[in-house]
């Protein structure tokens, strides 16, 4: 095994070092070849070679020689005229000459034929790749002229051989390690699999089922054919499935119908931090195909509960809407506090209490509305947000007084709730300030009577254009502008979630009318 593998080793790799080593050097000799005949093209071209070369301005031509050369790192640049005599060369001494005492080659084939070609000679400066034009008068059409731009391929030799040390080192890297790897196989081949013990194989499995139980998240996985081939403790616990009932071997449609994993197992597309609801309970799932190969032979689904990490998030983001709502409280009052102190200063005592008699009228209306229609304290709180932020705005926030939001689901997270509530009275405020400005009203109306939670939320604003009506729910997509886009987006988001609909309608009188629908039995529309 060891001579048989190390013979067929060291064929191959001489062959294919062989053959890169060949064409390496093919290579580079024509890619040098075509560098030199895509300058010389570009040179013959230029109008300042062809006018030089036409009025025989020696010193211009020489100038734009040398620099040319340089910029192309080329090891010469030649231009000649219609009888291949010298009009610029790197050696002065040589100009005024014809080309032919160089190599024998008068560019006979650009001169007569017109063709650009590539040749390689060995000249006063030495073996070179030479890339040969013809210099075309445009006005005339008649070839007046040559250009020749060399490579030394002094260079490409060395760098030949540069390679040729690399690939010649890994030729020899490739035979040595063919030869240890023949010894190993062979020293191996009536060993067990990795060289273990039938003891130690069970040791690890045993070893694997136990840290697959200490993972606190749940775990499941099936194969091709959706038959559970894997699942933990922790499964059971999450998914509040019998202890005594075993999962494996079964199919997953059977024990969770409505199971995604052979929707992933169908499309091979992972999905990660997916939040759903699964047997009454909010969990974090990620599912990732097993491949081997091109080939999909399974699903892996980890699971978990939502953390106190995210219950915390849920009462901070009510904590923002309360301190939202104390700011615009607090930024309304101290106007009115300054007003009330002015009025009394100046004797105004009568409108100091008139004022103050509204406001307190207008609060206490509000008040009282909110705590008999809608006495959840999240939606209340941010309702009466909305309220001050309206009149700082300059508008007004009108709550139909038959409002009643009362028999909301427990299942309904409040937080996402009053979120897409609160971006439908902020689209509807800022709509109404660009169209109508101070004074403008915003009208908002609640029920749960039926089958459904609905919000109904009028505004004064431009309207919707019919064909934006489709897409504004559409993440980016918004009438107000290119940093906009996201709220609508985020209400259609909780809607899909939740089973939910929005329409949206233009009002006669101007403005338009959002009006959301929540059906109160709540359906699970994410899947584990």
């Amino acid at each position: 095994m060891i001579l048989t593998l190390g013979l067929l080793g060291a064929l191959q790799t001489i062959l294919i070092g062989g053959f890169a080593g060949y064409y390496l050097s093919e290579s580079l000799y024509e890619e040098i070849g075509q560098r030199a005949l895509m300058v010389s093209k570009t040179v013959a071209a230029s109008p300042t070679v062809i006018t030089g070369v036409r009025s025989r301005d020696i010193p211009e031509l020489n100038r734009l020689a040398r620099h040319l050369a340089d910029t192309n790192e080329a090891l010469f640049i030649v231009i000649g005229d219609h009888e291949a005599i010298r009009l610029a060369h790197p050696d002065p001494d040589r100009i005024g000459f014809s080309m032919g005492d160089d190599d024998g080659d008068y560019g006979r084939k650009a001169l007569i034929e017109g063709k650009a070609y590539v040749a390689r000679a060995k000249g006063s400066l030495g073996e070179s790749m030479r890339g040969k034009a013809p210099v075309i008068d445009p006005a005339t059409g008649d070839i007046i002229g040559i250009v020749s731009v060399g490579y030394s391929l002094g260079q490409v030799e060395a760098t030949i051989s540069r390679y040729n040390f690399v690939l010649y080192g890994v030729v020899g890297l490739m035979l040595l390690v063919t030869v240890i790897s023949a010894i190993v196989i062979a020293g191996r081949f009536k060993r067990a699999i990795f060289g273990l013990e039938p003891e130690e194989i069970a040791g690890l499995f045993r070893e694997r089922e136990a840290t697959l139980q200490s993972v606190r998240e749940g775990i499941i996985a099936v194969n091709r054919n959706g038959i559970i081939t894997t699942v933990n403790r922790a499964a059971y616990e999450t998914l509040n499935l019998p202890d005594d009932e075993p999962l494996a071997g079964k199919p997953i449609l059977d024990i969770l119908p409505e199971s995604a994993l052979m929707s992933v197992l169908e499309s091979g597309k992972p999905d990660f931090d997916r939040e759903i609801w699964l047997r009454g309970r909010q969990m974090v799932v990620n599912r990732l195909p097993v491949r081997q190969g091109d080939e999909i032979i399974g699903v892996v689904a980890s699971f978990r509960l939502r953390n106190e990490l995210d219950q915390v998030s849920r009462q901070l983001t009510r904590i923002q809407q309360y301190a939202d709502t104390l700011r615009s409280q607090t930024h309304e009052y101290s106007n009115k506090l300054h007003t009330i102190a002015g009025l009394i200063q100046i004797g105004a005592n009568e409108e100091a209490l008139n004022l103050i008699g509204n406001e307190v009228s207008d609060h206490q209306a509000l008040l009282h509305l909110l705590l008999e229609a809608v006495p959840d304290p999240v939606i209340a709180g941010c309702l009466l947000g909305k309220y001050n932020r309206a009149r700082e705005m300059g508008l007004h926030l009108d709550i139909d007084p038959d409002s009643q939001m009362v028999d909301i689901p427990d299942t309904l997270p409040r937080d996402q709730l009053v979120s897409v509530l609160g971006n439908l009275i902020d689209n509807a405020l800022e709509a109404t300030r660009q169209k109508v400005g101070g004074g403008g009203r915003v009208r908002l109306s609640m029920t749960d009577l039926g089958a459904e939670l609905i919000f109904e939320v009028e505004d004064q604003g431009p309207g919707v254009p019919e064909d934006a009506q489709r897409r504004i729910f559409e993440r980016g997509v918004s009438t107000k502008g290119e940093e906009h886009g996201i709220g609508l987006h985020l209400v259609q988001q909780f809607l899909n979630r939740w089973g939910g609909s929005v329409t949206v309608e233009n009002l006669q009188e101007g403005g338009s009318r959002f009006t959301l629908y929540l059906p109160k039995r709540q359906e699970e529309r994410n899947r584990f």
